[in-house]
């Protein structure tokens, strides 16, 4: 009888450096031929790929993969129980729509999953080393961009269509003059001085 193949799931974060809505998480798992017929397809780290290339590449990797899902932590939480606890609550709401838990994960970064009882692996730049962390990132990525896009409108004060909610110059400035929303991360404004 063959051995069955373990089951290793890739995890990223996204948009834990914003200062406005959630950190999102994707996780995705992939066989072999996953990967590579992935890879063929153009699939690398995420920050080396333009908007469209992700956006072409989110129903490839959706169709290519044994597994995948996204997890979310609001700004509240974000404020109410600091940025790591929360990146790593959505890493695990990713984690938990699996219909069973991975053999393996591999995190991208240096900072494990404290709550995962499961083995793990961190790694250092993990997108340009495992296509399943580079394929966790862009379904993160590409989600995250599509709420923030539809939000752009109701906040449309702070340009965020432009910026996705980081801090850029134009975001801090109309965020001094107008104050920020419900939906700013209010843990990250204090050192700008706003309300």
């Amino acid at each position: 009888m063959e051995a069955k193949e373990s089951l290793i799931a890739g995890i990223d974060e996204v948009g834990k450096g914003s200062l406005f809505g959630p950190v999102f998480a994707g996780a995705v798992i992939l066989s072999k031929a996953n990967e590579t017929e992935l890879l063929s397809k153009g699939l690398k780290d995420s920050k080396k790929l333009s908007h469209n290339q992700r956006h072409n590449l989110v129903p490839l990797i959706k169709k290519n993969s044994i597994a995948w899902s996204i997890g979310q932590a609001s700004a509240r939480e974000i404020d109410s129980i600091g940025i790591r606890k929360a990146t790593e609550k959505a890493m695990l709401r990713a984690l938990e729509k699996f219909s069973s838990p991975p053999d393996l994960l591999l995190v991208d970064g240096i900072l494990p999953i404290r709550l995962w009882s499961g083995k793990q692996k961190t790694q250092v730049r993990g997108e340009s080393h495992f296509p399943s962390i580079a394929a966790a990132s862009v379904l993160a990525k590409e989600a995250r961009d599509e709420l923030i896009k539809r939000l752009a409108h109701k906040f449309s004060i702070y340009g965020l269509e432009k910026n996705k909610g980081y801090g850029t110059e134009i975001h801090r400035k109309n965020l001094i003059k107008a104050g920020a929303s419900k939906l700013h991360r209010k843990s990250f404004l204090s050192r700008l001085e706003i309300d």
